[in-house]
């Protein structure tokens, strides 16, 4: 069998800049975002390290058409950059590669930085590259310390803010998966909901703890109240958990069979007269697309 061709020039060729023409208009206040002075610190710091994406040379110009790193040109230009390196494509220029690009997830992210840090590079310079203040660097490099292997698997894949981790390390390693399996039965992976799950936290599975701690506004009482809550509403998300597969296998076969009742005309026209309240929820169920309605 032949190989398939591949889609870009293996090695990256050093390009002027002024042979690079973007693809599309910059969007205002670019110069100003997160994103855009990160990119420039990281390459004040370190230079380029992700080489730009061009179309092929045209013919007659000579100029390029830039497919991926626009922000890139836009901070090479504003650093006094002449050239650059650059991934040339041989295919279709107009596929998008940021549709195709994975980003890393938070506990990649702080794999990268820890090796980073035991290779010599220090916070200090890792803040100054990506433009962030280095307590943020300490927090992503002492990420999953005090997190169980278990529930570091569950977050794997997973973008989540780098405070979510000192909440955790505050349980003990059944209550941390307890409660990353109700962050992502909720959908919800917020510093706050984490937090609002500490709270509800009896003693026992708590670090270091033997007694509730008092919280500003929240009585003895409440806090029991919650923990009570809190346990009901587990118990009832993983009855749930158990049940939703096949709930919403009946609910497809029920569409699908009430699609084609009411799309026969005698029944319809028997319905509309004779039972119109009955019609009517008939619809409704054939119009639902989730088990919430949605």
């Amino acid at each position: 069998m032949s190989r398939p061709p591949l889609g870009f020039i293996p090695d990256p060729l050093t390009l002027p800049l002024d042979r690079i023409l973007p693809s599309r208009k910059t969007p205002e206040g670019l110069h100003t975002s997160r994103k855009f002075k990160q990119i420039m610190a990281s390459m004040e710091a370190v230079g380029l390290i992700e080489p730009l994406s061009v179309g092929k040379a045209d013919k007659v110009t000579g100029q390029h058409i830039l497919l991926d790193g626009h922000m890139r040109l836009l901070a090479l230009r504003q650093l006094g950059y002449a050239d650059a390196p650059c991934l040339v494509a041989t295919d279709d220029e107009s596929y998008t590669y940021n549709n195709r690009i994975n980003r890393i997830s938070s506990i990649q992210e702080h794999h990268m930085l820890r090796r980073a840090v035991e290779r010599g590079v220090t916070p200090d310079r890792l803040a100054k590259a990506l433009n962030v203040d280095v307590s943020h660097i300490h927090k992503k490099v002492n990420l999953l310390d005090g997190i169980c292997p278990e529930a570091v698997e569950m977050l794997k894949d997973l973008h989540f803010a780098a405070n979510l981790g000192s909440v955790l390390r505050k349980m003990k390693p059944t209550r941390q998966v307890e409660c990353i399996e109700l962050m992502l039965t909720a959908n919800n992976m917020t510093v706050a909901y984490a937090e609002a799950l500490l709270a509800a936290t009896p003693p026992p599975l708590l670090v270091g703890e033997t007694k509730p701690r008092k919280l500003r506004g929240v009585t003895a009482d409440q806090m029991a109240k919650m923990e009570r809550e809190m346990g009901n509403l587990q118990g009832q998300l993983k009855l749930v958990e158990k049940s939703y597969g096949q709930d919403v296998l009946l609910l497809v076969l029920a569409r699908g069979y009430l699609a084609k009742l009411i799309d026969n005309k005698a029944v319809f026209r028997f319905l509309s007269q004779r039972q119109p309240d009955v019609l009517a929820e008939f619809e409704n169920i054939v119009q639902t697309v989730t088990l919430d309605g949605k």
